[in-house]
This record gives C-alpha cells, sequence and structure tokens, in this order.
C-alpha cells in the first residue's frame, strides 16, 4: 500500500516522507534519519490528505456567498472548536490563530495593558522572553533554576514582594534539555499572588496530553509546525479579556466592524485579532493533526518515547568524549530532547558530518535559547562580550552551543542506534571528509558537495518541476 494511506506497524500515525532515501557523501544513499523533532516535525500522513480533501474547496472565509466560501468558513471556524476541545478549552475561552508560538506570544504582549508587570526565568526559549521586552511593560527575568522546586521557590519569592506581577509565562519543557516544567504549581503560586499564567506549550503539545483546564493556565501558546501539521500556523488560547481590550497586534480587514475616516469600531475576538486573510489550509491541517493524534491517544505517545528517549539518552551520558547537558540532573520527566557536545569537535561540525556522511538531521548551535545556552555551557563573561564583539563584525564563526537530538513520533529504535554509532565513529575517527567553516553563518560545509540540494529545491518551487 502507498504510505500515503497507510499506518506504521502497531497502528501509529505516519508520516510523509519517512521513507525518503538521501545521498551520502562518502557514495550510495540511504533512508533519511530525522532527529530534529523539536524544531520542526514532518506532516502526518492524515493531514497531508485533509489538505489534499480541502484545497478543491479553498475559498475566501467571513461574510463570502459562494458556496465554497461557506465551506472554507465552516472549516476554519471548526478547526477553531477542535483545537481548542484538544488543549482543553474553558467555556469563555478564545482560540486566535497565529503564524506560530513566537506570534502568539507577541500578540499577547501587544494586548497587555500598558505599565503591566510579566515574571518569565531566563531559561526560556526567546519566544517567550523577547516579546515582553515591549516598551510599556515591566519584565523580570528570573535566574536559571536548579530544580522544579527551586523554580516554584523563586517565583513564590519574586511574588511576594512588594510590586504587583500581572502575567507570569513559562515553558512546558526546556526545547534544549526535555526537562518537563511543573506548570500546574507554577500556575497555583502565580493566582495565589493574583497573576496569571502563560504557558509555552510548543515542547509538550507534540508528546504529552495538554489541557489548559487541568494545568490552570490562562493562556496556552503552540504551534502546528511542531505538532505534524508544518502549514504555518500557531495558536493562542487562552481568557479573552486582555485580547478584546487591547489594541489589535494587527490592524486592517477583518479585525473591524465599521471604519470611518476618524474612527475605527474594532471587531470582537476572536476575529479582533485575526486581521487580513487568515490561513485556512493552515487551521485544517492543524485540525486534523490535533485530530489524528487524539485518535491515536496522546498518552501512548508519551509512553512510547519516554522508552526510546531513556534508551537514548543512558547511551549519550555513558558514551566517552561525549558531554551531554542537563538542566536539571535529577530530573525524572524529560521530553525526547538532549543537547550534547563531542570533545574538541565544534558542534556545526558534528552536526555537518552526521548529515552529509551519515544521513542524520540534527541541529546545532543555541536553539533560540542563548542565556540558558551561557548557562549550561558556563560560558564567562568576557568570552560573551568577545562573541558579541565577534558577530557584530560579521564573524559567526566558533560560537558556542551544542549538538541537538530529539525524537518524534517516527522515531524509532533502529534510528537511534544507527545514530550512537555513526557518533562514536564520529568520536573515535573524526570525519572522513574535508570540512571548511563558513564565516557568515558559522556552519561548516563539506568542501565539495555535489549532492545538488539547490537544484532539488529550486525543482520543488517551479510550477513546471511538480509532480502532482
Amino acid at each position: 500500500m502507498s504510505e500515503r494511506v497507510e499506518r506504521r506497524a502497531g497502528g501509529a500515525p505516519a508520516l510523509v516522507g519517512s521513507e525518503m532515501d538521501v545521498p551520502l557523501l562518502t557514495g550510495g544513499s540511504r533512508r533519511y534519519v530525522n532527529l530534529d523533532y523539536a524544531a520542526s516535525t514532518p506532516a502526518l500522513v492524515a493531514v497531508a490528505d485533509a489538505v489534499d480533501r480541502f484545497l478543491p474547496y479553498y475559498s475566501s472565509v467571513h461574510r463570502g456567498a459562494g458556496f465554497k466560501s461557506q465551506v472554507s468558513t465552516a472549516a476554519y471556524e471548526g478547526a477553531r472548536e477542535r483545537v481548542a476541545e484538544f488543549f482543553g478549552g474553558r467555556p469563555g475561552d478564545v482560540v486566535v490563530f497565529t503564524r506560530n508560538t513566537t506570534d502568539a506570544v507577541n500578540l499577547l504582549a501587544a494586548s497587555l495593558p500598558r505599565s503591566t508587570s510579566v515574571v518569565t526565568f531566563c531559561s526560556e526559549h526567546h519566544a517567550d522572553l523577547l516579546p515582553w521586552r515591549r516598551e510599556g511593560l515591566r519584565l523580570s527575568c528570573l535566574p536559571v533554576p536548579g530544580d522544579a522546586a527551586e523554580a516554584v521557590r523563586a517565583l513564590t519569592a519574586a511574588l511576594s514582594g512588594s510590586e504587583t506581577v500581572d502575567l507570569v509565562a513559562v515553558t512546558g519543557a526546556s526545547n534544549v534539555t526535555g526537562e518537563v516544567w511543573p506548570v500546574a504549581e507554577l500556575a497555583r503560586v502565580a493566582h495565589h499572588f493574583g497573576a496569571r499564567l502563560l504557558v509555552d506549550a510548543a515542547q509538550i503539545a507534540p508528546h504529552m496530553a495538554v489541557s489548559i483546564a487541568e494545568l490552570d493556565a490562562d493562556y496556552l501558546v503552540a504551534s502546528g509546525h511542531k505538532m505534524y501539521a508544518p502549514f504555518g500556523v500557531g495558536l493562542l488560547l487562552g481568557r479573552a479579556d486582555w485580547l478584546a481590550r487591547g489594541e489589535p497586534f494587527l490592524r486592517g480587514g477583518g479585525a473591524v466592524d465599521f471604519v470611518t475616516d476618524t474612527t475605527v469600531q474594532w471587531s470582537s475576538v476572536p476575529a479582533r485579532q485575526e486581521a487580513g486573510s487568515p490561513n485556512v489550509v493552515g487551521a485544517v491541517a492543524l485540525a486534523a493533526a490535533v485530530s489524528e493524534l487524539g485518535s491515536y491517544g496522546m498518552d501512548r505517545v508519551w509512553a512510547e518515547e519516554q522508552e526510546l528517549a531513556s534508551y537514548a539518552r543512558d547511551a549519550l551520558a555513558g558514551m566517552p568524549g561525549v558531554t551531554l547537558y542537563s538542566l536539571w540532573p535529577d530530573a525524572t520527566v524529560r521530553t525526547g530532547v538532549m543537547s550534547f557536545n563531542v570533545d574538541r569537535s565544534e558542534h556545526s561540525l558534528v552536526a555537518a558530518a552526521l548529515s552529509a556522511e551519515y544521513g542524520i538531521g540534527v541541529r546545532h548551535g543555541c536553539f533560540c535559547a542563548h542565556p540558558l545556552m551561557i548557562h549550561l555551557l558556563s560560558v564567562e563573561a568576557k568570552d560573551v562580550e568577545q562573541v558579541r564583539r565577534r558577530l557584530a563584525a560579521g564573524d559567526h564563526a566558533g560560537v558556542p552551543g551544542a549538538v541537538r537530538l530529539s525524537l518524534g513520533l517516527g522515531s524509532t529504535r533502529d534510528e537511534v542506534d544507527y545514530f550512537l554509532e555513526s557518533l562514536e565513529r564520529l568520536v573515535r575517527r573524526g570525519p572522513a571528509l574535508g570540512y571548511s567553516v563558513d564565516p557568515a553563518s558559522g556552519d561548516y560545509v563539506p568542501d565539495s558537495d555535489p549532492r545538488g540540494a539547490l537544484g532539488v529545491a529550486r525543482e520543488l518551487v517551479s510550477a513546471t518541476g511538480a509532480t502532482r
């Protein structure tokens, strides 16, 4: 049967492209090993099929009188309902579709009343760290905690001070080291002191059951591209009042009820915060993804990943020449995300060799979490300043970082074993080919690469090169 219609062994949802071979610079090819799920996930076959079914009906939404417009509008609003249900939305909660998690957090930040006080941790992803550095808001960034209990204590101390805090923003799980944060406990602390809580669920939503009601969070943000629906949509779920009273993040058609030459009557939410033509295809894709994940069972997804992640983490921790990083060394609840370095090898070189010589896709760098990486790598202040000066001069080579392995729905024991064998060979022998660093990007690239990735990309974006 075609991969487009079958499930994998055990009934797990199938992924588009999971059987694709990629060329190796050492000769031949092999099936691509994707260990970069934390950045972006491939599409579920069910999602691609849902998009294919929807595209013939794709049309304008809201106020379109044509039959296709009516179908598109119903599909868009139906997707909103399905997403709210999947994430445990409560009566009165609103779903606003955005581009991604970063867009969702920025939207909320732009809607906050002036002088709102926000508290977060310096270990956050930049998506939950930088949007609060907005004129009119007051941000306090708590130090990286040593464990989950310390995070709760630090927040309690911060909120029990003399100044009122209005919003606490925390991640659901570290995108660098995988520790799952005590969101429910942090929400209880926040509410005890009269603050609201936002949870960045981008790194937990693809891995475990997540309910805004059970966490007792006030807001939840996530991205479709991390949930097997890579069609450019994200979401903000939560209380409507700040979103309804604040200025729209984007201004334009669809966000208004009436406009004169001097006045604007803004629409109610969610329309108020969804100006312009919405990403209907992305919303349909996300709804299909959460439906498929819900059907398979998020508890089942979590249990299967935990078994594989524990195996991979133990193997990495015991591999000579490899340093595995932990935010909380004694943490027992982690997603399948782990970051490491190879002794005496640049992280970019390790990632490049894994790709070019072994067909393995991983990520490297600082993973949009620079303060956390500075902490994990113990980079001294003088070295941080030296990095800043080099970057300002356009030299990205040698920036401290790590290699990140991240597991997902399609990961298997065979893939992890192949990765471990390949990494061990790299540690012992080094790369088999020659590589040079590109100062503009800081990435190592093979000295000669005839694989033709650019040619494949040009064909994919060319109408004449389309295969369907």
